[in-house]
């Protein structure tokens, strides 16, 4: 094997994200060949079908083999997107909420890891052999944030980074988050489609799924009924007020320092925020891969430091 390929993953409750990839967090098992060997991963005399729907909440995402199952479909497919073979030696970039941060860090390592041992496994009929031999840990959203040059000129920045089950805020002060500031809100935007879904079912009696929902906060939807439309984006007005108003609520004024929306929620609600909710400077970063591609882009350079 050549030098560790680098492979940033931001794992989701809702998605996983890799630099080039965003996939559903769903995980079917099959005791035998599926019909179509599309997304799915073979391991342990075992099929699964990755990415048909969403996880059930993990708190602790190393509780059940999933989120490693899910991982070595993530490495599969970015291996696949850059031509870099089958067998290689990976550098894991990931990250966890900075509330939890000092806590997990250790337990969460080591789930990736497994202790550098090869694992081989077959994903979409491909075999692959792989060394997770090194993994590296940071907060969310303070990596991403950190590929944005232009916000690093800034004295203070509040990061809203607004996953499917939680929003993770921090501050960061001079380029270096305040891990004071930080705290994690049952707020995603799992909770604010299920709202959707559920006021249209009440008021059109119709039953709409989450991917047409959330086509139509990318105004992107085609043939959706008008009037659930309406109520789409009613509700999903709600929840932003309903957000900014726990952001306020966790100490943070968004309206006398720039705020930074990011994540899966930030690409969705990007026509609900902003200057006129009273924000100093709202800025909505709506690449979902942008955790995992600033996950990449720091332990690059902080290799390239330790080369030096």
């Amino acid at each position: 094997m050549n030098e560790p390929i680098i492979i940033g993953v931001d794992h989701g409750y809702a998605a996983m994200k890799t630099a080039h990839f965003s996939f559903h967090t769903g995980l079917v098992a099959h005791e035998h060949e599926p019909y179509t060997l599309s997304n799915v991963l073979e391991y342990g005399g075992k099929y699964y079908v990755v990415g048909s729907g969403r996880q059930p909440l993990q708190k602790d995402k190393t509780q059940t083999e999933d989120y490693y199952l899910l991982t070595l479909a993530a490495v599969a497919k970015e291996l696949a997107y850059r031509n870099a073979g089958t067998a290689a030696d990976i550098h894991l970039a990931a990250g966890l909420p900075l509330t939890s941060f000092g806590r997990d860090k250790k337990a969460f390592r080591d789930y990736l890891c497994r202790g550098g041992k090869p694992v081989s496994f077959r994903y979409e009929g491909q075999d692959y052999a792989i060394t997770i031999s090194k993994v590296s840990l940071y907060p969310q959203g303070y990596a991403a944030v950190l590929t944005q040059s232009g916000l690093l000129n800034e004295p203070s920045v509040i990061v809203a980074d607004l996953g499917g089950w939680t929003v993770d805020l921090m501050r960061i002060d001079n380029a270096i988050p305040a891990a004071d500031t930080a705290h994690s809100l049952e707020l995603g935007m799992i909770r604010c489609l299920d709202e959707i879904s559920e006021q249209i079912r009440r008021s059109l009696d119709l039953s709409m799924t989450a991917a047409q929902i959330e086509s139509v906060l990318r105004s992107d939807a085609s043939h959706v009924n008008e009037d659930a439309k309406k109520i789409i984006h009613l509700e999903a007005e709600r929840y932003t007020k309903r957000l900014l108003s726990a952001i306020a609520e966790s100490g943070l004024d968004v309206r006398a320092m720039p705020a930074v929306f990011l994540g899966g929620g930030a690409a969705l609600l990007k026509r609900h925020v902003s200057a006129a909710d009273g924000l100093c400077r709202p800025v909505i970063l709506d690449d979902v891969s942008l955790n995992a591609k600033g996950y990449e882009w720091l332990t690059e350079r902080l290799e390239q430091k330790h080369e030096q």
